[in-house]
């Protein structure tokens, strides 16, 4: 069966119900066990809409009142006959989890075509029902949108049924977003009912939920869905924290709520502004509690919701927002505009902060009616993609804005998902694709654009631009001036890349140290795997601090690196980036694809995950070279000169840089990340004393991947 449910009456996670009261208080949750019985033994009558769905009919008339409901009624009767005898683990009759996966969707606004196909989404893979029969009845939409779903066969892909269902499912929903619609409530539903599965099968299903499904419902703007699967994903990962914040937000709740006075305060300022708008108090999810714990410490009353004004026109966003500025005391510092400036997501807010008198900060977000449907149904809320847009809508738009269901970034995940050659290739790029959760528009110098995710760099600029041609990128100009193909961009640059005219030109092998996207890295990784013996040319150097080129303008020779020895003979050897080993560290090598062996520090928190996908581990030894490259992280201070004090203590102690990236101040803190060349691993500790001798900085340390 494609979902499992629990008995109420048994142990597990319990889902959260602060975010579920926020976005359905209206709406009782619905007995499971009541609809499975009226599943049953509701009436059958043909030209009568069942019993078991008219919670459904009636949160879809909330959205859409003309909705014809019959394709409803005709859809439930399919589905219910079709699971008829099939229970779900917690003695439910099946049927009620496509009717919870409905209703989820019909609160959320989905057109009926979606609902139809949700009430179908399991028949094909669960029961004797086949696709032809759901297009025969349903039409081609309904047909298209429940094959999208249906998951492939273990018998068919074995290990591999997992990743490739979800290359299919990303590949339908390149078409039609309503597919991961559809799946994104599945989850949430399954989610909400895991607690009779075996506590390592909650966790498994936790993780790709957190590493696939939250991220893509972020995406997509879904954050009614997002959210709850936040929680959900939490109580089950991290019992301990959740029960934590469980009991902050509890002790909260039975003193005094302070986010009433300040919403009756501003509901008086914008009485008498005559603004009419609706005011309303949004407690913090529990995930959202648990951040802000660990980021401000200590948290007060006001510190657990935040104000949502509801406004009818975008004009009167700014309205209210000038009215809260002139009337309270706002704090400049957390205003936001994402009306003008929406986000990749179709996110639409203005995000304003004001101080009560006792110090309390009270977050504000302003925005219309539709902003907030949005908001909370992201593309759920667009309706079916094939109507024709109206002609205001559509007009003046360009590039990745022109059909909001088909965002940049799902067309590129698109583009590199068809170059991954093998299905794990695929889970792990697609994972740290989507862990890449926000987005910057570049600009050409033909005034197109590039929208590529933050951290970007020239090498992803060149391959997103030129696909595989991007291999002859000799350099690139940044904002006007040359800079280094390594080189980070920010959001609004304008990026000139310089090609070279030689067919024959090649990437360097360094390319890869500054690929941060996954269309680059694997164009680069299938160009080196054709060329194993290729010498590719050095990475470009820009001129500048810790950077330089020898006279005559030739590229200046990679330096060697320690020399690492394998105690039997092998392919080639390299040292993992993750956690860039030098000599004397402690390292581990592991067998990977192509015959080569990747080192690690004992210590780095890949090694389990290497041995969890069962890499054969290999005995290493460093050899008598003791030159390295090694990347540090320092943590500073935001103040001036420091990027040029910095340099001069790493030049002063003999070390080259060969790349180097700067983070945007994050509340005064800075964080640099250099990637350097020693002469000899012994001077490492040295180096680092003296980066931390510089004023300003409190933090030097080895770059060290995150935990797996």
């Amino acid at each position: 069966m494609s979902a499992e449910a629990t008995n109420p009456a048994s142990p597990g996670p319990v889902a959260p119900s602060a975010p579920a009261v926020a976005r359905r208080k209206s709406r009782p949750r619905i007995d499971l066990r009541r609809l499975g019985r009226a599943a049953l033994l509701g009436p059958a009558v043909r030209s009568k809409l069942p019993d078991a769905i008219g919670h459904v009919a009636e949160a879809h008339r909330a959205h859409h009142p003309d909705a014809d409901l019959d394709p409803l009624r005709r859809a439930y009767l399919l589905a219910e006959t079709s699971h008829r005898g099939q229970m779900r683990k917690s003695g439910e009759p099946y049927i009620t989890h496509p009717l919870a996966v409905t209703l989820i969707l019909a609160e959320l606004g989905a057109e009926t075509t979606t609902l139809t196909a949700s009430l179908l989404h399991d028949t094909v893979e669960d029961t004797d029902v086949t696709l032809d029969q759901v297009g025969e009845e349903f039409g081609e939409e309904v047909r298209y949108l429940v094959d999208g779903v249906t998951k492939l066969e273990k018998v068919d892909y074995g290990a591999a049924a997992e990743p490739e269902t979800f290359r299919k499912m990303l590949v339908a929903t390149g078409n039609d977003v309503r597919v991961m619609s559809i799946k994104l409530a599945d989850r949430l539903h399954n989610m909400r009912t895991l607690g009779v599965m075996r506590p390592e099968k909650q966790a498994r299903i936790a993780k790709v939920t957190r590493d696939v499904l939250i991220p893509l419902a972020e995406r997509l703007g879904v954050q009614a869905l997002k959210t709850e699967l936040e929680d959900l994903v939490f109580a089950i990962l991290h019992p301990e924290e959740y029960a934590r914040t469980s009991e902050l937000i509890a002790r909260n709740a039975a003193g005094g709520d302070p986010l009433a006075e300040v919403a009756d305060e501003v509901r008086a300022v914008l009485r008498e502004a005559d603004i009419p708008a609706e005011v309303l108090i949004r407690p913090r999810h529990f995930v959202s509690v648990h951040r802000v714990s660990r980021k401000r410490g200590p948290l007060r009353g006001t510190d657990f919701g935040r104000l949502l004004v509801l406004v009818n026109e975008d004009a009167d966003c700014y309205a209210v927002l000038g009215e809260l500025h002139t009337c309270l005391t706002p704090v400049v510092s957390e205003f936001k505009d994402f009306i003008a400036v929406p986000k990749f997501n179709l996110y639409q807010s203005l995000h304003t902060a004001v101080a009560r008198p006792d110090g309390q900060v009270v977050e504000v977000l302003i925005r219309t009616h539709r902003m907030h449907q949005a908001a909370e149904a992201g593309v759920i809320a667009l309706g079916n993609p094939y109507t024709p847009p109206a002609e205001e809508q559509s007009a003046g738009l360009d590039g990745e804005r022109a059909d909001p269901t088909r965002p940049g970034w799902l067309s590129r995940l698109l583009d590199w998902q068809r170059g991954a050659p093998d299905p794990d290739t695929f889970w792990s790029t697609l994972r740290d694709d989507l862990a890449q959760d926000r987005e910057i528009t570049v600009v050409r110098p033909d005034g197109g654009t590039l929208g590529l995710p933050e951290g970007a760099t020239c090498v992803d600029a060149a391959y997103a631009q030129y696909g595989d041609d991007a291999h002859a990128c000799i350099g690139a100009r940044v904002n006007g001036r040359l800079a280094a193909l390594g080189t980070v961009l920010r959001d609004g640059d304008t990026v000139q890349l310089l090609m070279g005219q030689d067919p024959a030109s090649e990437p360097s092998r360094e390319w890869l140290e500054h690929a941060h996207t996954p269309a680059a890295r694997i164009a680069i990784q299938r160009w080196l795997a054709a060329h194993p013996g290729a010498d590719a040319r050095p990475s470009d150097t820009a001129d500048g601090p810790g950077g330089s080129r020898p006279a005559g303008g030739a590229p200046a020779a990679r330096p060697r690196g320690a020399d690492v020895l394998l105690d039997r003979p092998g392919g080639p050897v390299r040292l993992a980036g993750c956690c860039t080993p030098v000599p004397p560290d402690d390292i581990v090598g592991f067998a990977v694809r192509g015959g080569a062996v990747t080192v690690h520090r004992t210590g780095c928190s890949m090694v389990e995950d290497m041995k969890g996908r069962g890499r054969e581990e290999i005995a290493v030894r460093w050899g008598d070279t003791t030159a390295c490259r090694v990347t540090l992280v320092a943590e500073s201070f935001s103040r001036p000169h420091l990027l040029a004090d910095l340099t001069e203590a790493i030049a002063v102690e003999g070390a080259e840089i060969v790349s180097a990236t700067v983070e945007s101040p994050n509340q005064q803190r800075v964080r640099h990340t250099y990637t350097l060349q020693l002469p000899d691993a012994a001077e490492l500790p040295a180096l680092m004393r003296a980066m931390r001798d510089v004023p300003g900085v409190y933090d030097v340390s080895r770059v060290q991947a995150p935990a797996a």
